[in-house]
């Protein structure tokens, strides 16, 4: 039973798509046999002002231009219809669209445009165009959705003579329905410090819920981040105290881009000033609004057995 209501539904959805094709080949067809659409002059002859526009835009310094040519490509620039187009009732191109529209295909990709010119326009010409419909070929399964090519041609002249052609296709296609984004498991923290002589002592003391920051044994400087020798004294004699924990946001950034590994974008990311004096990097957890100067305390996360990051949060929280 299942099997006969699968294959019923298959039967309607091939003939629902074999009806609207036909359709659409049928719309084809009709508006293929209108031929060219009635010329349409342009707004204003071709004119200087219009190519010197046209020329500096394009960065165009070829002399003949200033001196009463218009530059072939401009050949579309004098019929186009400004911000209020009153568009032709049977204008091939955009009735195809509503037809294509209607059946469901709302989309529109231009795909290519040739233009071929007969001759130079000159200042003082006045050009019209027409139009027909020269293809819809499809439906074409593409990167875009399934859809349908349409082409037309257009032809400008000066009175009877043809001075350039454009053919024009466009894709109309019915969007692809968008796949579910699952979104993907992020496992927090994987990226590790390294960990040396230099910097065992500081993790060694996160783990235990300590601030820990090297001293000098030789002149008492505190500096942050470690390092094998003192840059006061050049002394190798390396020893740390435990800090207060506390300090005031002296900067921060907020990092969108690009992703890092084991982290959730946005990531804040503070310099504090810590009481004893030197500053120490790490990210902000739960300040959603950071303002330079608010007070701070070191708090600890623990990853595993054998890392524990420290993290910087609002002294009151």
């Amino acid at each position: 039973m299942s099997g006969r209501v699968s294959e019923s539904v298959s039967e309607s959805v091939l003939a629902e798509a074999t009806s609207t094709h036909e359709a659409i080949m049928a719309a084809t067809e009709r508006i293929m046999a209108y031929g060219e659409t009635e010329p349409r002059p342009a707004r204003d002859p071709v004119n200087q002002p219009m190519i010197n526009n046209w020329v500096e835009a394009m960065g165009d310094a070829n002399p003949r231009y200033l001196a009463g040519e218009a530059p072939p490509a401009m050949a579309q620039v004098w019929t186009m219809g400004g911000l209020n187009p009153q568009r032709d009732p049977r204008d091939p191109l955009h009735a195809m669209m509503n037809v294509l529209t209607d059946a469901g295909y709302t989309g529109v990709l231009g795909t290519n445009c040739e233009q071929s010119y007969d001759r130079y326009l000159r200042v003082g010409e006045r050009v019209s165009v027409t139009t027909r419909l020269e293809s819809v070929v499809g439906p074409k399964q593409t990167g875009m959705g399934e859809g349908y090519f349409v082409t037309t041609l257009s032809t400008w002249r000066v009175a009877e003579e043809r001075v350039a052609t454009m053919l024009f296709r466009v894709l109309k296609f019915r969007p692809r329905t968008p796949e579910p984004v699952v979104e993907p498991v992020v496992e927090e923290f994987v990226l590790r410090p390294t960990i040396g002589r230099d910097t065992s002592y500081f993790w060694e003391g996160t783990a235990l819920g300590e601030l820990r920051i090297q001293q000098c044994g030789a002149c008492g400087e505190l500096r942050h981040p470690p390092g094998p020798s003192c840059p006061t004294c050049h002394a190798f004699v390396r020893k740390h105290v435990v800090a207060s924990g506390r300090g005031t946001l002296f900067s921060y950034v907020v990092h969108r881009h690009p992703p890092i590994p084991g982290y959730r974008l946005p990531i804040v990311i503070g310099l504090v000033d810590l009481e004893e004096g030197p500053r120490l990097v790490a990210t902000l957890e739960g300040v959603e609004e950071p303002e330079i100067g608010m007070p701070l305390r070191i708090g600890f996360r623990k990853i595993d057995e054998t890392l524990t990051l420290p993290v910087w949060r609002k002294a009151d929280a």
